[in-house]
């Protein structure tokens, strides 16, 4: 049985200090990695600095885990096993904020397109409070036993990068932890942190669908199948399975992001390409809908005598989010403990999703065993004037009028939030760890 502590006074103190003199060398490796971005997978130099930087604070360092992913060890004697999980890659977006760091980087996308790259979503911030939170636990470890586990996870943005390192057998290389821990930032007052006990992400499946026609000249359709025709049945037809099909307590999302086919007006083509998004909190819930797509596609595609069975391709897919309540509470009381009552609040749930649980999860991560419990909190990234002169009488509200997450204007990585999201990792680590 783990022990529970919540941080005392001396041990915030001390926390608070370490934090302090590591600061500008965790700033400066912020700033470096938010310059430099790189695309999922290709994270190469990205991990390679991160790697040096745990390696220098006395942990042990693989590289090289589910492609470019980053384990660090500290084994510090008897005690449970903590992982700490940050993430690194990038999105191809141009940055528009205007920072003297900011990115002027290209590559290479999987299609092999030029596109400009950005941390829009902050994952540089997360690894380099991964790094900073190392040394702050390297530096107390007199204060703790056990083992901390540190990942730096590739591939978040197209859920590909925990799974990579869980069939790269983390579990089974290096340790199996007792709880895994791990933050985002959200556009809430800098300084502050969020939870949410339960459901607080929601599943995704991106499809990619194509439907087949016989193609021809548009003044002859009678000689010709119109998967056109056939994809716009689709479109309509997939609006009626949240309206028809979900119980209405429950949250679903189905979106057509694209439907792409034909060349000019007067072609009738011969097959239409769409990609469909799915979202809900039940992963249940989640493989019905997604059969229900693919039931509605076929059949469409029947009514509209199309020559070939449509074809289906998960592009990614990731399950809910739920944190462990028991853990949530834990994890909340330590934070609380660390920043204050008055510094916590409580997160909306996010119909965005994440990676993250596959960590838990026995069935869907495929490590087998027991679920591993996991909480999952949100560190705010708005300076404390523009929070002031942000309309809205929640957190939820206010956030509606700030840029979120994957804006090329969002940038959360201001002191504030670095120190913050240093200090929440380490105190919810040396809840479980502490003596």
């Amino acid at each position: 049985m783990m022990t529970i502590l919540s941080p005392t006074l001396d041990l915030k103190g001390a926390v608070r200090a370490q934090v302090e003199a590591g600061f500008d060398e965790v700033q400066a490796l912020y700033r470096q990695l938010h310059r430099y971005p790189e695309l999922p997978f290709q994270e190469h130099k990205t991990s390679a600095r991160l790697a040096e930087a745990l390696g220098s604070l006395g942990f042990e360092v693989t590289r090289g885990v589910g492609g470019t992913g980053v384990v660090a060890l500290l084994r510090n004697g008897e005690g449970p096993t903590v992982m700490l999980r940050g993430d690194m890659d990038a999105l191809p977006i141009e940055e528009r904020t205007g920072l003297e760091f900011a990115s002027r980087e290209s590559a290479e996308n999987a299609q092999g397109e030029r596109v400009p790259l950005m941390h829009a979503c902050g994952h540089d911030l997360h690894s380099s409070c991964v790094v900073g939170a190392a040394g702050v636990m390297a530096a107390l470890r007199e204060r703790w036993n056990g083992t901390l586990m540190l990942i730096c996870q590739p591939a978040e943005e197209i859920f590909g990068g925990a799974r990579a390192m869980l069939d790269d057998g983390l579990y089974e290389r290096f340790a199996r932890p007792d709880v895994v821990l791990g933050q985002h930032n959200m556009p809430a007052l800098a300084g502050t942190v969020g939870h949410i006990a339960g459901r607080a992400m929601a599943a995704c499946t991106n499809l990619a669908v194509t439907i087949h026609g016989a193609g021809g000249h548009g003044s002859m359709p009678a000689q010709t199948v119109d998967p056109v025709v056939i994809a716009a049945h689709v479109v309509t037809r997939l609006q009626t399975i949240v309206a028809r099909e979900v119980p209405p307590e429950e949250t679903v999302v189905v979106t057509v992001g694209k439907l792409q086919a034909g060349t000019q007006a007067n072609i009738i083509p011969h097959s239409a390409e769409l990609e469909i998004n799915v979202r809900s909190f039940d992963d249940t819930l989640h493989r019905q809908v997604v059969a229900a797509i693919e039931r509605i596609v076929r059949a469409e595609c029947e009514a509209g005598r199309s020559p070939r069975a449509p074809e289906f391709r998960v592009l990614n897919e990731t399950i809910a989010l739920h944190n462990d309540p028991v853990a949530v509470d834990h994890v909340r009381r330590a934070h609380a403990g660390h920043f204050g009552s008055e510094r916590l609040y409580e997160m909306p749930r996010l119909n965005g999703s994440e990676d993250f649980p596959f960590f838990g999860n026995a069935e869907a991560g495929g490590f087998g065993g027991e679920e591993i419990p996991y909480v999952y909190w949100f560190i705010g990234a708005t300076p404390a004037e523009r929070w002031a002169d942000t309309p809205g009488a929640s957190v939820a509200d206010k956030m509606r009028h700030l840029e979120m997450p994957h804006s090329p204007y969002y940038f959360p990585g201001n002191p504030e939030t670095l120190r913050t999201g240093i200090e929440a990792l380490a105190a919810a680590a040396l809840a479980y760890l502490g003596e």
